[in-house]
């Protein structure tokens, strides 16, 4: 079974059609994943469909790396 992580990493690589292998934690979406807002809003309603969660707005505002967006997901995930 794919953890958590694995299968947000393959999300983020197909909304962003870049290979898995690009994903790390350190990578910044915008400037290293070529990603623009639109792509952001998007790869987070998939997560969040995903996951079944609900991230709030001013955390979303916040995700500028990979490390942040697995970082919301296990905030969310260890709640439930």
């Amino acid at each position: 079974m794919a953890s958590i992580q694995d299968k947000a990493q393959a999300l983020i690589a197909s909304k962003l059609k870049v290979s898995e292998k690009e994903i790390a934690p350190e990578k910044h979406l915008f400037n290293d994943l070529g990603a623009d807002s639109l792509d952001v809003v998007e790869l987070i309603m998939i997560l969040e469909r995903e996951f079944n969660v609900k991230f709030s707005e001013e955390e979303t505002a916040n995700i500028k790396t990979v490390g942040d967006v697995y970082a919301l997901i296990d905030k969310y995930t260890k709640k439930s």
